[in-house]
């Protein structure tokens, strides 16, 4: 019987670029955690995920989806196409009926003008947008601008998470090691940062 350490151990492994590809992962992330119980604190919301097709976004997006949230989600068009199809099944099935069905909108978010058209186009289909997932200065920014109008913006910032950037971005060998440098002693899933 594997005990927990190696439970959390991932056989050596790359991809050939960036973004990865969650479907080539083994083990595949654990987006899903049975556990969670939802309350439904997000029926009628917006929200939007930058990266929402795997990792820790396709995680989110689920966990928003059973709180009762319309979700939308970028991706990466033909390098996160089949990650893509997989998260939008599952947000299909999570979804709840008074929410609108998931939305995955192809851009690049490193260019301006893409997010200017992002949030145009969830705005013009849910006609608001309540929540946006997004990266740590963007963060800040938007929380140092937002705060007068009592918006408030939050992020979590985990350490390693076995997600696709981890074989697309490392060696193989240190895949296997993945985690190994900090406290728990392994990488968080997926599922375990979603909920927060």
């Amino acid at each position: 019987m594997a005990t927990d350490k190696e439970q959390f151990r991932f056989p050596p492994q790359t991809q050939p670029q960036q973004p990865g590809r969650e479907y080539l992962m083994h083990p595949l992330p654990q987006a899903i955690n049975p556990d969670y119980q939802p309350s439904k604190k997000l029926q009628g919301k917006v929200a939007l995920v930058t990266g929402g097709d795997s990792g820790i976004g396709r995680s989110v997006c689920y966990h928003f989806a059973l709180e009762g949230a319309t979700v939308a989600f970028t991706y990466v068009q033909g390098i996160e196409d089949r990650d893509k199809d997989d998260t939008l099944q599952m947000l299909l099935k999570a979804k709840s009926n008074d929410a609108k069905d998931p939305i995955a909108i192809a851009t690049d978010v490193k260019f301006e003008e893409n997010c200017n058209k992002v949030v145009d186009q969830i705005v013009s289909e849910c006609g608001q947008i309540d929540i946006l997932g997004a990266i740590v200065s963007f963060t800040r920014g938007l929380s140092q601008l937002l705060i007068s109008k009592g918006i408030r913006v939050n992020a979590v910032s985990p350490g390693p998470v076995w997600t696709p950037i981890q074989p697309a971005s490392q060696p193989a060998e240190k895949v296997a090691s993945l985690g190994s440098d900090v406290p728990m002693d392994r990488a968080a899933q997926p599922s375990e940062i979603a909920p927060s």
